[in-house]
């Protein structure tokens, strides 16, 4: 018998979790209510249909690793803005970090204020981060009980506002942090570079005049990558607590946390597309727009880390979306230390993993997807609602033309400031339509759809307290 849908897309390559096949998607009541070669509804006349013949439909990107900077620093980049360019690049889900507001997300206080700061703003769905920093153990309880998905912490100097608030933590808050989280079975999420290492090496280049692209990132080698890696494993399996790893770099990274999963650790480990289409050769060529920690490495390194990727021992790719203004990337003085260190990139992910990853080295569709979506959701506890293309799932999706090239320009551009490195990149292929929750939250030819469809997602793991107002619960 036929089946009511309010929409239905019809004839795309529709990407699953381990194949891609035609299929029509049918939505109902904003998530997905049927997966067939010819879905048959009743009511066709006022049903939706969208025709993604010639198309890719893939599931919505979950980006788990994005700095929107409210509250206080919207004038960086605000729910409103880094939403509407994560709609544009097929991202439909994201979790943002608890380090660039004003105040930080390291107390239940702070985050009521983010969450009031993003009510009513975001394109689409949403989490918080919360954040582990001396002196606030006794907040990260009540943080996971408010639904923050987890914690961040840095390993070395994280910067900052020119407040001292969210500051690396030292062994001792480490471990009695990681003892803390555990008890609640939580995650703790970790920028993992020595500090020791990174600073002092730092302060020496200052000294001795050495300032160039190729000067910053010969302070943040590999070796400080690897010793802090190997350092909050040392405590994870003394204290059981669950880690992800951030941003990893090097594939030598990779090999320490993929060894910690074989002896039963509970890790996971994120790398990002500027790791994997960007290179220190770039970093020297573009300037600071493509300055980052840890920094851009070696072409050789980067294709080491396909390697890693195309064997299956990276888990997630997320962006790291770290904007700022302008005038933070000049570094007038000629010091590429002193610039801002983050890059701008969230609208490109889907396109940037489909273009170097599928088009140019063949891997194939679902192993991306699966990093881009299904693991993190996973992971964070916003699966079965999000990841994949399921009966069951939220309707979020990107529908993607997998031979169309264009050269991205800054116009393009949906974040607040358009700055990105990969402007004048050419792509072969474009985000054209994305749905969240089964509305249409971005056209390559309408533009944005209507701000404010996206809401808070509370992670399963913190279902047994109450829902707040405006947010849904993840294991529904």
């Amino acid at each position: 018998m036929p089946e009511t849908f309010d929409t239905v897309i019809r004839n795309g390559m529709v990407v699953l979790r381990d194949e891609a096949r035609q299929l029509d998607i049918g939505i109902r009541d904003g998530r997905i209510a049927g997966l067939g070669e010819r879905l048959e509804a009743c009511g066709e006349v006022s049903m939706k249909t969208v025709d993604a013949s010639g198309c890719y439909v893939f599931p919505g990107v979950v980006d788990v690793h994005v700095h929107f900077n409210e509250p206080g620093l919207g004038s960086w980049e605000g729910f409103a803005s880094g939403s509407a360019a994560l709609a544009a690049g097929g991202t439909t889900t994201y979790v943002d970090m608890p380090l660039n507001g004003r105040p930080p997300t390291v107390t239940a206080a702070a985050f009521e204020q983010k969450l009031e700061a993003a009510r009513g703003q975001s394109y689409v769905d949403y989490a918080i981060w919360g954040g582990l920093v001396p002196g606030n153990r006794d907040q990260l309880e009540p943080l996971t009980a408010m639904g923050a998905i987890g914690f961040k912490a840095f390993l070395s100097d994280p910067g900052g506002q020119g407040d001292d608030i969210f500051r690396e933590v030292d062994d001792l808050a480490l471990y009695e942090g990681m003892k803390r989280i555990a008890a609640m079975n939580g995650i703790l999420a970790l920028h993992a570079e020595s500090d020791s290492l990174t600073s002092t090496l730092a302060a020496k280049a200052m000294r001795e005049g050495r300032r160039t692209a190729r000067d910053y990132a010969a302070t943040r080698p590999i070796i400080a990558e690897l010793e802090a890696v190997n350092r909050a494993l040392l405590y994870a399996r003394h204290t059981g607590c669950s880690l992800h790893f951030v941003h990893i770099s090097s594939e030598a990274a990779i090999e320490l946390i993929d060894r910690a999963k074989q002896v039963g650790l509970n890790v996971t480990a994120e790398t990002c597309p500027h790791y994997l289409a960007l290179t220190e050769e770039d970093m020297e060529s573009l300037g600071p727009v493509s300055k980052c920690a840890p920094p851009l490495r070696s072409a050789d390194e980067q294709e080491r880390l396909w390697a890693a990727l195309r064997a299956g021992r990276i888990d997630i790719i997320a962006s790291d979306h770290s904007p700022c203004p302008p005038e933070l990337k000049a570094a007038g003085d000629g010091c590429f230390f002193s610039a801002w260190g983050g890059i701008s990139g969230a609208q490109s992910t889907l396109e940037l993993m489909l273009h170097e990853g599928h088009l140019k080295r063949g891997i194939e569709l679902p192993v991306l997807a699966r990093m881009l979506s299904y693991q993190p959701a996973r992971r964070f506890g916003l699966h079965p609602r999000k990841g994949e293309i399921a009966i069951g799932a939220d309707a979020d999706l990107a529908i993607v033309k997998m031979d169309e090239s264009y050269t991205l320009e800054a116009a393009h551009l949906y974040s607040r400031h358009q700055q990105s490195p990969y402007v004048g990149r050419t792509f072969d292929c474009r985000v054209v339509t994305t749905f969240s929750r089964g509305e249409r939250v971005y056209s390559l030819e309408e533009g944005l759809g209507p701000k404010g469809h996206g809401q808070w997602i509370k992670p399963a793991a913190v279902r047994k307290t109450a829902t707040a107002e405006g947010a849904i619960a993840a294991d529904c």
